[in-house]
């Protein structure tokens, strides 16, 4: 099997014209004809995750966050861009379209909530979120369960109302704060909440819970490997889990 082979079946489970327009997704290093007989599945092309690839003499890095995403100045000695190159690795990058996809990120971290339904909404802005009806709970039981399955830690709003219906937006989704009563939900499960944001959860009557981009977001790591294992046997997935953030 070759890039080009990952790349087309990564595309149709989740296209890349559904990436939000600002993004940089699909093949962004390498060589779309190269034989691939192992891969590294990470959130982010880490040096952790490229010392993964090589020690296992990997052909190539699939990624959530793209691996270029600011317009590059230089590609120097240690940087992100230039080990890949010097590895001859190639990186495939599956952003926005992997988050609002089918089996994609948001679908992911639903499974979370232990959900009786999940439907897509779709936001003001067009961006595609999902709305969990759960069991009924409390701000107070549902942070902790999120620490349980999570990990990392969990920084919320209680707006002290039961919580049946749950608004999902993994990574950076503070600013759907408004969205949470428009589609009737009575909390938002989301990460990178700016101070301002949980004091209007407050004022609106919300609850709004921050769970970190990448506790919200590497959970779906797995998943992608099982669902490329299945449809490429004969190359072996390896996942890499590192975050650079660390917590206590």
């Amino acid at each position: 099997m070759k890039v080009k082979d990952i790349l087309e079946f990564l595309d149709q489970k989740f296209p890349i014209t559904t990436a939000c327009d600002f993004d940089n997704v699909g093949l962004l290093v390498g060589d779309t004809e190269c034989e691939v007989e192992k891969a590294v599945i990470a959130l982010d092309c880490t040096l952790d995750a490229i010392k993964t690839a090589v020690q296992n003499n990997c052909q190539l890095i699939i990624t959530h966050h793209p691996v270029i995403f600011d317009p590059l100045k230089n590609v120097l000695k240690g940087s992100i861009v230039y080990e890949v190159i010097r590895n001859k690795l190639s990186v495939i990058s599956m952003h926005t379209n992997l988050d609002v996809g089918v089996g994609g990120v948001n679908d992911s971290l639903c499974e979370y909530l232990s959900p009786l339904s999940v439907e897509t909404v779709i936001a003001s802005d067009g961006y595609a979120l999902k709305k969990c009806s759960i069991s009924p709970t409390t701000a107070d039981s549902l942070a902790e369960s999120l620490k349980a399955t999570l990990g990392g830690c969990i920084k919320y709003a209680d707006c002290k109302k039961e919580i049946k219906t749950v608004l999902v937006c993994s990574g950076s989704g503070g600013g759907f704060i408004n969205e949470i009563a428009h589609f009737g939900c009575d909390a938002l499960l989301t990460a990178d909440v700016k101070h301002n944001h949980f004091l209007e959860a407050q004022r609106l009557g919300v609850c709004l819970f921050d769970a970190g981009h990448f506790n919200t977001e590497d959970i779906v790591v797995e998943p992608l490997k099982a669902m490329l294992q299945k449809e490429f046997q004969e190359i072996e997935f390896i996942t890499n889990h590192e975050s650079i953030i660390k917590n206590r």
